[in-house]
């Protein structure tokens, strides 16, 4: 008979001390630091030390989980490796698309900064069409006709991706078992949405003018949220939702700093941005636009989301390019002559502003967050604060006459200011 008590286990849980507790014979109660307690059972088989997870406390109590042990104890006796097996039992569960998918995607979860990205593309791109076929009824035809699909949208960076994800999601089928060949292995980047170009667009000082002139001209369809997040995109040239999805709780206005944290972060390092004159007087603006809500930019529609959506500015400028999806007429081109560009190409511009007013390469680098390469990376710890703050400054007096050109009239229509 082991140690614990009915009500020892619970005092233990109660007491929620991380922790491995043996009720011997190998039988452990595991209290995570987060996450639902569970019962574990140790054991050793062939000269290796094994752990097999029987159930979370609250679906097993102490006398199943003994019994459960003493299961598994036979087994091992009888030369069964209770691990092993339940392998198999799992693999078998594997028969559709859908549920390789699940059993892959437990695996990306752990290793991916951004597991969500497999997973919108597999539920929008190719759940749809083979995600409740049986695995060894999927034909490369199959394959073929979800790429081209994707492709003949206009969308060939996400083709691309979409290919890249169903020979991983088919390789793990091999990697199982499951399958003997990948019905996605034999196409290429040809195939779905060609070779990627890298972007280069960069916007010049004087088309930072007629831009923000536009923007003002089209105050209907282009908000002033919408104004000022392009405004600190060029300034700060941090990424988009990096500042979309931004939470007053990260900003200093009077410390004049930005405190982004690595979970925010795409890089995974936090950094602290300093914040120029320019771009703490639209902050103080956003401010009060944002009539109390934690977010810097607040969703104005009824949303799931709390705070500006991924596609709200890319939409809003392509829709003064003419371009809205889904619309037939399509809108007016008010852009003119200018050259088609993404939120993205305003970081990209910020990074061309830093080199134009003289700042070393390596502390634009840091101004962008990106991580800085070779021994450099590795043993140069130092920040460049002070460096970046005056950086960062000549790059807002660059951009504000752009920007805060007729500014006292937009807020005059924003209501955020009174004449006397």
């Amino acid at each position: 008979m082991g140690k614990f008590t009915a009500k020892k286990v619970q005092s233990l849980i109660k007491d929620g001390a991380p922790g491995r507790y043996s009720d011997g014979s190998g039988l452990y109660l595991m209290i995570p630091k987060k996450g639902a307690p569970y019962w574990m059972h140790r054991y050793t088989l062939a000269g290796k030390r094994r752990e097999l997870t029987l159930d979370k406390c609250e679906n097993l109590s102490l006398a199943e989980a003994r019994e459960q042990a003493v299961e598994a104890q036979r087994a091992i006796r009888s030369g069964v490796d209770p691990v092993e097996e339940r392998k198999r039992e799992e693999q078998i569960t594997i028969h559709t698309v859908r549920e390789l998918f699940d059993d892959w995607y437990h695996d990306l979860e752990k290793r991916l900064k951004h597991p969500r990205i497999p997973k919108r593309i597999f539920e929008k791109e190719i759940a749809p069409s083979i995600g409740h076929q049986t695995l060894e009824n999927v034909t490369p035809m199959d394959v073929r006709a979800i790429i081209r699909k994707v492709a003949g949208s206009g969308r060939p960076a996400i083709a691309n991706d979409t290919l890249m994800y169903l020979k991983q999601l088919f390789n793990h089928a091999i990697k199982l078992g499951l399958l003997t060949y990948n019905p996605a292995a034999a196409f290429s980047v040809n195939d779905a949405g060609g070779i990627e170009k890298s972007r280069d667009r960069a916007l010049s000082l004087d088309e930072i003018r007629q831009i923000f002139q536009i923007f003002r001209d089209n105050r209907e369809s282009f908000t002033r949220d919408n104004y000022l997040a392009c405004a600190l995109l060029l300034v700060l040239g941090v990424r988009k939702t990096e500042l979309t999805e931004a939470q007053w709780s990260e900003i200093d206005l009077k410390g004049k700093r930005w405190n982004l944290s690595g979970e925010r972060s795409k890089t995974g390092t936090g950094i602290v941005i300093p914040l120029p004159a320019q771009a703490i007087a639209w902050l103080e603006e956003l401010k009060i636009r944002a009539c109390g809500s934690p977010y810097v930019f607040p969703s104005r529609r009824s949303s799931k989301r709390p705070h500006m959506g991924k596609d709200t500015l890319n939409r809003a400028i392509a829709k003064l390019f003419g371009k809205e999806p889904g619309k037939k007429p399509q809108p007016e081109n008010r852009m003119g002559d200018i050259a088609e560009f993404t939120v993205h190409d305003l970081r990209r511009t910020c990074r061309s502003l830093l080199a134009a007013s003289g700042v070393p390469g390596h502390v634009a680098e840091r101004c962008l967050n990106h991580k800085l390469k070779g021994i450099e990376g590795v043993y140069d710890r130092y920040d460049y604060f002070d460096e970046r703050k005056e950086a960062l400054e000549k790059v807002a007096e660059l951009v504000e006459p752009a920007v805060n050109k007729s500014a006292h009239s937009g807020l005059l229509e924003a209501g955020l200011v009174h004449i006397p």
